[in-house]
């Protein structure tokens, strides 16, 4: 019997995927976290959808972002599926599609202010996708992708053997450290659910392998292709996962991010107490973050070289600063983020989140993992930060649970449980 030919397996794989909820990992949740993560967008976003598949991503940001998508696949069967359904749902005007490969693309520098691309990047690679996608992006653009990497630095041999096979996958860490090599910064990470491989993916993908043609040309190699993955996926799910990246491009010079164009961030420098002192006593009703930012500086165990940032108005001056201080959980070290003040006349203009972002890139480039914060709930978890206690860290005084928050800056990196021990100058 003669092998069947590799487009006839690849049809055989297209046969199985056709009209299921998905065709990889992933939820509309998680797409909007990643939305959320990403910050705000520009009032109608221009939004590349790179490897689109049928199109769930982007339906879900032409109808919630109010975004104008390009959708581009490669395989013209899943850009009919999107068609139809943008149609359905009164979405035609907001989604474009475009029969071509992701990695080489017709529009100009800057023509989005989004590149999206969820459980695709894979088909190219992601350090193509961040060489081909940098230049699309508009100023203050964001580029999102979710890639599949090692949640282990020890993954089982199997696991291994299959993926060397297949596409070769790298940490967390070392994935970061390419998109750093890109020229991007790293806004935020979130890693998938183990229920986006199952929920609407694996599970009807094996309903659908049930019922295939075996005497189809290729596809009884293209299901035994899919239940080793499966099963693998069973067996050793834990060694492997996606995680989503927001990237920006980082156009900052020393100590390396900036936000908006308006705004330079960088480390606390000799001479700038007084402008930090008169930054806090301008956002706050009383000198008590002043003081503490004045004790904190003055405490060896708790002041970190590098992770004191203020943010540079084009003028020069100074008008926005934020702290992250050693703190502990457990005995093992950790970050404190606080306090974080920008002067009145600056506010809701983007510093703030400028500096908080600037900060925890300086913070990932350190080396450091746990980032701790109490604070407002609608505010950072837009930077990836969610309630401590589902690592079981708690404060050591009483606190609404949504409002003490942690970050794992590295999540293939345990994160210890327990109380909080703060520095002497929080008082607590």
């Amino acid at each position: 019997m003669s092998e069947p030919s590799v487009d006839s397996v690849t049809e055989a794989f297209f046969a199985l995927h056709r009209a299921l909820p998905r065709q990889g990992p992933g939820s509309d949740a998680t797409t909007r976290r990643l939305l959320e993560l990403a910050g705000p967008l520009p009032p109608r976003p221009r939004v590349l959808d790179a490897g689109c598949g049928p199109g769930r991503s982007a339906l879900l940001l032409a109808a919630e972002a109010d975004a104008d998508v390009v959708a581009v696949d490669l395989h013209q069967p899943f850009l009919d599926e999107l068609d139809a359904a943008a149609a359905r749902h009164g979405l035609t005007e907001r989604v474009t599609t475009l029969n071509r490969s992701m990695a080489d693309l017709p529009h100009p520098d800057h023509s989005f202010d989004a590149v999206w691309a969820e459980g695709s990047v894979y088909t190219i690679g992601f350090d193509t996708a961040l060489r081909a996608w940098r230049r699309l992006l508009a100023p203050g653009g964001v580029l999102v992708v979710t890639e599949i990497e090692w949640a282990t630095c020890a993954p089982s041999r199997k696991a291994r053997d299959f993926w060397e096979g297949v596409y070769p996958l790298r940490t967390t860490r070392g994935n970061v450290s390419a998109a750093e090599a890109a020229g991007y910064r790293v806004d935020a990470l979130w890693p998938l659910p183990d229920d986006d491989w199952w929920r609407e993916y694996y599970t009807p993908l094996t309903e659908r392998i049930a019922t295939a043609d075996p005497t189809r040309p290729g596809m009884a190699r293209a299901v035994a292709a899919l239940r080793e993955e499966i099963a693998l996926r069973r067996e050793h799910g834990a060694h492997y996962r996606y995680t989503g990246y927001v990237l920006r491009p980082d156009t900052a010079a020393q100590n390396g991010a900036a936000g908006p164009a308006t705004w330079t961030v960088r480390a606390e420098a000799p001479g700038d107490a007084a402008a930090v002192r008169d930054i806090h006593l301008a956002a706050f009703p009383t000198a008590e973050e002043a003081d503490l930012v004045d004790a904190l500086r003055g405490d060896a165990d708790a002041w970190i070289p590098g992770l004191s940032l203020v943010v540079q108005a084009p003028d020069g001056a100074l008008v926005g600063h934020v702290l992250f201080t050693r703190c502990h959980v457990d005995g093992h070290p950790a970050l404190a983020l606080a306090p974080c003040a920008v002067l009145p006349a600056h506010q809701r203009r983007g510093a703030g989140t400028s500096a908080i972002r600037a900060g925890l890139a300086a913070a990932r480039a350190r080396g450091e993992n746990l980032v701790l914060v109490l604070g407002h709930a609608d505010y950072y978890p837009r930077f990836g930060f969610a309630p401590a206690s589902r690592w079981g860290i708690r404060p050591p005084f009483e606190v609404p649970d949504e409002a003490m928050m942690g970050l794992a800056l590295d999540p293939t990196r345990p994160v210890p449980s327990g109380v909080i021990a703060y520095p002497a100058a929080f008082g607590v």
